[in-house]
């Protein structure tokens, strides 16, 4: 399955489209320090399956630590739009919320592997470490009891 989608970031200066050849299936979040602070979730995309349509000179790029991974962010609204991966280099990660049509809201259960014990620093295979899940709000008394059994 491929899905093919518009993307933009909040202030639309950079539109681009991008080819996800798992479709949503790649999704997840990931827990190194940047990640954990940035709070998206991210799909694959092969590098060549993302088209710039306008704006692409207005990101603005952030690199840390190793330095493998390029961050991109739109420079006027400073939304993050996609990064190259430091796992595997010949793939995106693109940021769904800037997708048209796409929350990550809409996800009811998100992936969330382990960037702390990266495998380019263990040697070893991405593990996943965890979900994410969104799910409807409670309303009435048992929202009122959750509520209770968290103080």
């Amino acid at each position: 399955m491929t899905d093919t989608h518009d993307a933009a970031c909040h202030c639309g200066t950079v539109r681009f489209r991008v080819r996800l050849s798992q479709g949503f299936d790649s999704r997840r979040r990931c827990t190194c320090s940047f990640c954990r602070m940035r709070g998206a979730v991210v799909v694959s995309a092969r590098l060549q399956d993302i088209t710039f349509l306008s704006g692409e000179d207005n990101l603005t790029l952030y690199q840390f630590n190793t330095r493998t991974a390029k961050h991109w962010f739109c420079r006027t609204c400073g939304i993050y739009t996609h990064h190259q991966r430091r796992s595997d280099p010949t793939l995106y990660g693109i940021n769904v919320a800037c997708l048209t049509g796409i929350s990550p809201f809409d996800f009811a259960e998100v992936p969330v592997v382990d960037g702390i014990a990266h495998p380019s620093d263990t040697g070893g295979a991405s593990r996943e470490v965890g979900t994410l899940r969104f799910g409807p709000a409670q309303t009435g008394p048992q929202a009122d009891l959750a509520v209770v059994k968290r103080a």
